[in-house]
């Protein structure tokens, strides 16, 4: 890997796990200051290099989004990259999904990167930095078995696009991922009933972490707006937007 990030400050959320650990090892790898946040602290602590900064809580409160960049800017007096990696899913139908939970969602998937973003983007604007939103292929084709979290990734996806637009002025690369089927534990950390069974077996089809982490590491050096992984996303996209009665007619639940 290319030492890009030499001496740069990047913070990722959902670092403790997936793709936010395999992110952590390769901006470690460039030279990069970490800061790591997530819930499980001890986890985040196993992979944080000497010189790393772990910000524990959970990001549903205000008071740990406003303690990562804090601490951050405390420690080191920038921020170069901001990734807005966390993220949770729900496996309940489109109307029978809990207000409560729905609610929950979104505070991790939407309102988290959005009050990140506001809170680093002063430093952000200042180091002419990176802004990289993780949404999903679910923020491109709605998913009938994760819609609450589609909704949630179609909203990031949007934001981003308006982040990109506010802040190009400013210099801030800000780059959308939307990742497909990728082999983590989203699965079991998801609340409501279990996926269906052609969702389950097709994991054997997932990318890794560590691709759809490679993928976005190549995108901020290349300062891309969009990064589809793995690149057979792309067509899906595509012939969804041109023919969606189709799409959504071999996806309907049965």
């Amino acid at each position: 890997m290319s030492r890009s990030f030499s001496g740069k400050v990047v913070i990722v959320t959902g670092a403790s796990k997936g793709i936010g650990a395999r992110l952590v090892r390769k901006f470690q790898a460039g030279g990069a200051h970490v800061v790591l946040s997530a819930r499980d602290e001890e986890a985040m602590h196993a992979i944080a290099a000497p010189g790393d900064l772990v910000v524990a809580g959970d990001l549903a409160l205000d008071a740990t989004r406003e303690r990562i960049v804090e601490q951050a800017v405390a420690r080191f007096g920038c921020i170069d990259a901001l990734v807005n990696n966390a993220g949770r899913g729900a496996y309940f139908t489109a109307t029978q999904s809990p207000l409560d939970d729905s609610r929950a969602l979104f505070e991790v998937n939407f309102f988290a990167p959005l009050h990140l973003a506001g809170l680093a983007a002063p430093w952000l604007k200042d180091s002419k930095g990176s802004l990289v939103n993780v949404s999903s292929i679910a923020g491109q084709i709605s998913l009938p078995w994760l819609p609450v979290y589609s909704a949630s990734k179609f909203a990031l996806a949007a934001l981003t696009s308006a982040q990109s637009m506010e802040l190009r002025r400013n210099g801030v690369h800000v780059m959308a991922v939307f990742p497909g089927y990728v082999d983590t534990e989203f699965q079991a950390h998801a609340a409501g009933s279990s996926p269906p069974d052609n969702v389950v077996k097709g994991k054997k089809f997932a990318v890794s972490a560590e691709e759809c982490a490679v993928a976005i590491i190549r995108g901020m050096e290349r300062r891309q707006r969009m990064v589809v992984t793995p690149k057979i996303g792309w067509p899906l996209v595509i012939f969804s937007r041109l023919f969606p009665g189709f799409v959504e007619s071999r996806m309907e639940l049965r």
